[in-house]
């Protein structure tokens, strides 16, 4: 379970990034959330990485308080943690498979797991044919495939997708849900940030609304308002 508990974020220049934000996300779950640009949902995202360090409150995870790890300890989160970019983020001199396989290998995978696991994961994209085309010989639909791939070869229990569609055309952006809704199918636990109303209402999970850094609405049937 990811638990947010009354958590407040000030950045150095007094910024008040989230105020007061408290929710809890069972192991499984698929949730949107969504705000404006500036409502706190990249923060609460580098939160949950450790990337950035709650002022007050506490966010844990199978109730770890992130906050209070050591820096030594980091990875290990990490790797429960898959990510997914708006922007990819894919190695260009690496193919398709390569930058699958870059992800096992920085967590110490042996060989043979390897070449197992990446066609496998690949195949579950629907990226079978082009395992061996560059990032600059896929479109933008395929370079996100490939992203998905990355986040989940390592088997975290969470995905974060942070605006994942928000370079895509409607038809790669239904595609890219249609996986995201597999992996969660499988057991693995979604939260996806978006800006995009017609994802969030076409998949009917919960939704957390946020606006100037606080939670302002938590619908458990996938209504969007803002």
């Amino acid at each position: 379970m990811i638990y947010f508990d009354n958590v407040s974020k000030t950045y150095p220049d007094g910024t008040m990034a989230l105020d007061g934000v408290t929710f809890a996300i069972k192991e499984g779950e698929f949730v949107s959330i969504v705000g404006h640009s500036g409502a706190g949902k990249t923060t609460l995202t580098k939160l949950l990485l450790g990337e950035e360090r709650a002022t007050n409150g506490t966010v844990s995870i199978d109730s770890v308080d992130i906050k209070k790890m050591k820096k030594k300890d980091m990875p290990e989160l990490r790797r429960r943690i898959g990510v997914i970019f708006q922007d990819f983020r894919l190695l260009p001199n690496k193919t398709a498979y390569e930058n699958v396989a870059f992800a096992m290998e920085v967590a110490g995978k042996p060989d043979q797991d390897i070449a197992s696991d990446v066609p496998h994961v690949l195949e579950l994209v629907d990226l079978t044919k082009k395992m061996w085309n560059f990032p600059r010989q896929l479109s933008g639909g395929e370079l996100q495939r490939v992203a998905i791939a990355r986040a989940i070869i390592n088997h975290p229990d969470v995905i974060v997708a942070d605006e994942p569609t928000g370079n895509l055309d409607p038809v790669n952006t239904y595609e890219i849900i249609q996986i995201l809704k597999k992996i969660n199918d499988l057991g693995t636990t979604v939260i996806l940030t978006t800006h995009n109303k017609g994802v969030v209402e076409s998949l009917g999970k919960r939704v957390i609304t946020m606006d100037h850094g606080r939670v302002t609405r938590d619908d458990p049937t996938g209504k969007y308002a803002l």
